[in-house]
This record gives C-alpha cells, sequence and structure tokens, in this order.
C-alpha cells in the first residue's frame, strides 16, 4: 500500500485535497458496448497471433506501484505507447473520476497481455471528481489524447464514453457487490488509436466535462531505455 494525493474538484469548482491509501490496481479491457464492434476487433487481433480474450469485459491486475502522478516515466525500447482512459477510485464508500493512461509495452503485449500490464508505469492525474456529479451526463464526457513526436502534436485518440460500458455494468461484472474496494483504482478501457497504435516521445490526454464545463488534463514524456539483449 502506498499513497497517492489528489485535488477533488466540485461541481462549483470548489477544491479539497484528498490522500489515499492506494493498493490495488485493475485494469479493464474489451468495455466497448457494440459487441459487434468488439468481436470483429478480436478476430483482427487473432490473425496478429494475440489470443482472443477469457471474457468481455476482463479485469487485469497490475501491480498498484506501477501507478505513479509523475511528468516522465521510463521505458525499456521503442515498442511501448499510452491509452487514455478514465479512472475509477473506491474510497469509503465514494467513488472517484480522474484520468490515466494505460502505458503498455506491445511487443510484450503480442503474447501476453498480463504479462504488458506490468512492465510499464500508468500515469494517472492529480485531479479527481465525485462520480455522483458526472454521472447524469456520464455518456456525454469526452476522452482525448495527443501523441508528440519531434515537436509535432498530432490527436492519438477521441471518443466519448457512450462507447463503452456503462459504471454501474463494469462494477457488476468486475467487483463483489458492484463496488470498488476502498484503496482500487481501475482503469475504465480506451479508444482505438486514429493512425494504428504507436510510440511517442511525448503522450497528452484528457478527459473533458462538457456539461459542467471542466476538464481533467495530464502530460508526460517517455524516456527510452536501450535494450542491450
Amino acid at each position: 500500500m502506498f499513497d497517492l494525493t489528489f485535488t477533488v474538484i466540485d461541481r462549483e469548482g470548489g477544491s479539497v485535497p484528498l490522500t489515499l491509501p492506494i493498493d490495488q490496481a485493475v485494469i479493464a479491457g474489451w468495455t466497448g458496448r457494440d459487441p459487434v464492434a468488439r468481436d470483429k476487433h478480436i478476430a483482427e487481433l487473432e490473425a496478429l497471433g494475440i489470443k482472443r480474450p477469457a471474457s468481455t469485459p476482463i479485469y487485469y491486475r497490475c501491480s498498484a506501484r506501477r501507478l505513479t502522478q509523475e511528468d516522465s516515466i521510463e521505458a525499456c525500447g521503442e515498442d511501448s505507447s499510452g491509452e487514455v482512459e478514465f479512472i475509477l477510485i473506491g474510497w469509503q464508500g465514494r467513488t472517484f473520476v480522474g484520468l490515466g493512461s494505460d502505458h503498455t509495452d506491445r511487443k510484450v503485449e503480442s503474447y501476453s497481455v498480463t504479462v504488458s500490464k506490468q512492465m510499464c508505469d500508468k500515469p494517472v492525474a492529480p485531479t479527481l471528481w465525485e462520480l455522483e456529479d458526472v454521472i447524469g451526463h456520464w455518456d456525454k464526457m469526452i476522452l482525448r489524447s495527443w501523441a508528440c513526436n519531434r515537436g509535432k502534436r498530432e490527436l492519438y485518440q477521441e471518443g466519448t464514453l457512450d462507447a463503452m460500458l456503462p459504471v454501474k455494468e463494469l462494477l457488476t461484472r468486475g467487483f463483489e457487490g458492484g463496488k470498488l474496494p476502498d484503496g482500487c483504482v481501475m482503469f475504465g478501457g480506451t479508444f482505438a488509436a486514429k493512425g494504428g497504435i504507436r510510440p511517442a516521445e511525448r503522450f497528452e490526454c484528457e478527459l473533458e466535462d462538457p456539461v459542467l464545463k471542466r476538464t481533467i488534463r495530464h502530460a508526460y514524456h517517455i524516456t527510452t531505455l536501450p535494450v542491450r539483449g
């Protein structure tokens, strides 16, 4: 268990600091609502040699220590890339919403998704919202990310949360009683990359709430470590 300190922003824009002891990290995959699109993508990945998931959605466990609020991470080789995702955190009967990147080693992912989830740090933004403040317009919220290379910033992912399973269904399928345990951080799924999955020198992401007119943003640099054999 270790602590992460966040700033919780309320509907009126007020803020309070909140330090949470974190002891679990869960990466939810295959969380799309459209089963036809989901199954088509599974078939495409199978053709590339990536095994079909054991279930849809699927909940991968990740070391909680991989979570970081730093603005840079290190990754071995040039085969890793970010994925913008909303995160949910449970604490004392409350659920908070935030932003993270499921940064993943794609080379390792080709032979074991579970192992790939342990290979890279998972950046998370230091800002949270209360789930109850946004659940009424959840489907309207927007996730975006940008890949930045050699000074060029390109839109990498974009989509509204109506493309993903509702929060209640995600929690019911993955957790006893449909509630996140205290100190558990869950990544909620992502969108396809525009132009294909690729690495970046810097990854920027955001969760926009167009109803309450506010946005959570985060960005981090990726330092590539050499692979010597």
